[in-house]
């Protein structure tokens, strides 16, 4: 087999040794394996029989697991009910009562009110700092400090972690380190190969693909992804077996779809970049020889009335999520980062005018003509 990543990523089932020989992994919807004798269900727990019952083990969500990670060049892989249980998973199989987190401060909304407020009630601390600053992180290291956490490209102002940096500190601090590369995908990045312990993603986004799926995955050492599997396991959040055969068959066509989403979202930061009605475009550069990414974050002037912009969308849809093959929006002040404190929104810089774009596959230029349309609308 070829190793390349557009041949890996078709060709990645799981062995079946079945008499109907399906061409494609079915879907075992069931919540439990049936066994015809004592010993045979004996056999389950000396390991000979994978799967008793779906919430520890199941065909689908291990098909999920191991897809992503030969795609992530990870040793093994395990799927989750989201991405943010995916996020749990990976930090609990890190760290515990009493234990400390040094996170950047520009990560998704929801990951930052996991860290800041759900990890309190188990006694885990976390501290957020300017991760483009390495002395910030540093001098944030204390004695319990067990995890640095980032996102390799971030939510919503896209600037590209610097692993190298990161996987320095932590090897002079002994630490474990940990990324979201749900926005790079291991089609643009492969984070663990640039010495990164833990990587997650919110399968729900660009492995999926298209907007009709929840799921995570975490993936690394055969060490840290036992242990998140025993808290997916042992905390419910286990992806079922539906869910993860719609993220298999997404992730098929994955090196399609962000080769053209790529393409489009480069188009488009150039063309906003170049609009009278755009302040600022926030795009990556340098990602990858494949591309980019496929989301581009604008903050328009104040001059434009940001009712009548997102009114004036005509067939591209507000969303508050990402990565579907249709070209969207967000407004992340209203969804993604509404629950951040308004100290923090104003010190990252999310405001009224800011607008998060997940560019589809659709022809480029009805992609512009609708922003086009909808900035010209919308000026005072």
């Amino acid at each position: 087999m070829a190793q390349s990543f557009e041949t890996k990523a078709v060709h990645f089932s799981i062995d079946q040794e079945t008499i109907n020989r399906s061409k494609t992994t079915p879907i075992y919807q069931t919540s439990v394996f049936s066994f015809k004798t004592l010993e045979e269900l004996e056999s389950h727990y000396t390991g000979e029989l994978p799967y008793l019952y779906t919430r520890n083990g199941n065909p689908n969500p291990d098909e999920l697991g191991q897809a992503v990670a030969l795609l992530e060049n990870a040793e093994a892989g395990v799927a989750s009910s989201s991405g943010l249980s995916a996020i749990m998973a990976g930090i609990l199989a890190v760290c515990k009562h009493g234990d400390h987190i040094v996170a950047s401060e520009d990560v998704y909304g929801g990951t930052y009110h996991f860290l800041e407020q759900q990890l309190e009630q188990i006694g885990i601390s976390v501290t957020f700092v300017d991760f483009s600053q390495p002395e910030r992180i540093e001098e944030a290291i204390a004695p319990v400090t067990k995890l640095l956490y980032s996102e390799t490209i971030t939510n919503p102002f896209l600037r590209t972690e610097s692993i190298e940096t990161m996987v320095a500190i932590a090897k002079k601090h002994n630490l474990t380190t940990m990324v979201d590369n749900t926005f790079a995908t291991p089609y643009l990045l492969r984070p663990l190969d640039q010495g990164i312990d833990i990587v997650i993603h919110s399968a729900t986004k660009y492995i999926g693909g298209h907007s009709d799926v929840t799921a995570g995955v975490v993936v690394g050492s055969k060490k840290w992804v036992s242990l998140a599997k025993e808290k997916i396991v042992n905390w419910g959040a286990n992806v079922s077996p539906f869910e993860a055969w719609l993220a298999c068959r997404g992730l098929k066509t994955m090196a399609l779809r962000m080769r053209q989403q790529c393409e489009n979202a480069e188009k488009l930061a150039s063309f906003l970049q170049e609009h009278p009605a755009v302040e600022k475009v926030f795009y990556p550069k340098n990602v990858s020889e494949k591309g980019n990414g496929a989301i581009v974050s604008v903050q328009l002037k104040p001059e434009i009335d940001m009712s009548a912009f997102f009114s004036n969308l005509s067939w591209v849809a507000i969303v508050p999520s990402l990565a579907g093959v249709e070209t969207t929006v967000s407004y992340p002040i209203a969804t993604s980062h509404r629950a951040l404190p308004e100290a923090i929104q104003q010190k990252l810089g999310i405001t009224t005018h800011l607008v998060r774009i997940s560019v589809g596959i659709e022809d480029f230029s009805d992609i512009a003509s609708a922003f086009q349309q909808a900035m010209k609308l919308a000026e005072k």
